[in-house]
């Protein structure tokens, strides 16, 4: 039954009085603990009902991931993950986002080598000192793209910048992100016909490989599954089942 009627609670409705009807549902699957999830259209939000009981402290979304870092204190760091990664796992395969859960700790030392990691690009790519990639990243500036593309009235209003230093960023970005791309497709060029036709990959996928120097069959397979997630983004689930498929070869025949 589908209701729009915002009066009407969908966790109260499910559960039932006494909970009757979440206490059904657990005596049909032999005790099998049940736990309801109030749904949102906010991916944020939904994950944060997945992972409760635990508090989350903050919430990062990276879309291009498709993946979130979830904050949570001490005293909910066991709870978020569960017995063996279990709660977290859950809550990923039922909110479909990769889902890393870290402490204030973590949190803050990932956010300061991420910032650290940019500003070193804008300052090889761009070739600027470390006070413009400051500026730049202060400003909410975190990739190539944005520096090229971002309506140039966005950066004069950059009290650091005038028009001329607008422009030659601009310039040096778009340089720069050409020079990738070369590179990029000469990269992939060098892939092997046996990592092209090995069943998971997409054209995206091999990009991304190829400009790590994963070339063949044998380089994906001799990856990590952490290493894998880096580089293409990919679950820990996805990243495993696709080293397994590319390690196929080195066992057949041996059954």
């Amino acid at each position: 039954m589908l209701s729009h009627d915002k009066r009407v609670d969908p966790i109260g409705t499910c559960v039932g009085v006494r909970g009757t009807r979440v206490n059904a549902v657990t005596n049909e699957l032999a005790g099998e603990r049940v736990d309801i999830v109030l749904w949102s259209e906010d991916p944020a939000q939904f994950v944060i009902g997945a992972l409760a009981p635990a508090n989350v402290s903050s919430i990062v979304v990276d879309e291009e991931r498709h993946a979130m870092d979830v904050v949570v204190d001490e005293e909910n760091l066991a709870i978020a993950i569960g017995r063996g990664g279990q709660n977290v796992r859950l809550a990923s395969e039922l909110t479909g986002w990769k889902i890393n859960i870290m402490d204030a700790a973590e949190s803050a030392q990932k956010h300061a080598e991420e910032s650290d990691t940019i500003r070193k690009l804008f300052m090889e790519k761009l070739d600027v000192d470390q006070e413009i990639a400051d500026i730049l990243y202060a400003e909410g500036f975190t990739s190539l793209e944005e520096v090229a593309y971002v309506p140039i009235q966005e950066m004069l209003e950059i009290e650091s910048f005038d028009e001329d230093t607008v422009s030659e960023l601009r310039s040096r970005a778009k340089d720069a992100l050409l020079t990738m791309e070369i590179a990029r497709e000469e990269s992939v060029e060098e892939v092997s016909q046996d990592l092209r036709d090995l069943e998971g990959l997409n054209p995206e996928l091999i990009a991304k490989l190829a400009v790590e120097g994963v070339h063949t069959r044998d380089d994906l397979a001799d990856l990590a599954v952490d290493e894998l997630t880096e580089i293409t983004g990919q679950s820990e689930d996805e990243a495993k089942a696709l080293i397994m498929k590319a390690r196929e070869h080195w066992f057949a025949g041996q059954e």
